[in-house]
């Protein structure tokens, strides 16, 4: 996101003082959120929404807002083990046993190894894997 080489530690404050202006913005845009929604939209994930778009604001409104939209039709903190079974036991997605640079887990497609026709399912097992690694790696940043 940001620069770090060369950059003095007068400009790093700006940067981080504009990133914390634009998030309370999209606080501010996206109004009170309850529940899941709550729980979901910390500081750190309006963070990753600005940034992928450019720290625009409405883009990243209507980013965030499909995505919750989204999460609560799917609902992927729900998905169990038995409901993607199926698909999980092909080999088509599978968490790899390392993990990258930053310690993060990697989730390795193998498109090939494609066996239904039925695309719902095969969603719901990324989401599942999506969701259990990112569970994973919330559990191992956060303090003790």
């Amino acid at each position: 996101m940001f620069n770090l080489w060369g950059s003095s530690q007068q400009d790093q404050k700006t940067k981080e003082a504009y990133a914390e202006s634009k998030i309370n913005e999209l606080k501010v845009a996206i109004g009170p959120l309850s529940g899941h929604s709550l729980k979901y939209c910390t500081d750190a994930c309006l963070r990753r929404y600005l940034e992928a778009r450019n720290w625009n604001v409405d883009k990243s409104k209507k980013m965030l807002e499909d995505t919750l939209k989204w999460r609560s039709v799917y609902k992927p903190e729900k998905i169990r083990w038995d409901e993607v079974a199926e698909e999980g036991e092909t080999g088509k997605v599978y968490r790899a046993g390392f993990h990258d640079r930053q310690g993060r887990t990697v989730l390795i497609l193998r498109p090939g190894m494609q066996h239904s026709l039925a695309c719902f399912g095969e969603l719901m097992e990324i989401a599942y894997d999506m969701f259990i690694s990112c569970f994973q790696l919330i559990s191992i940043s956060s303090p003790k």
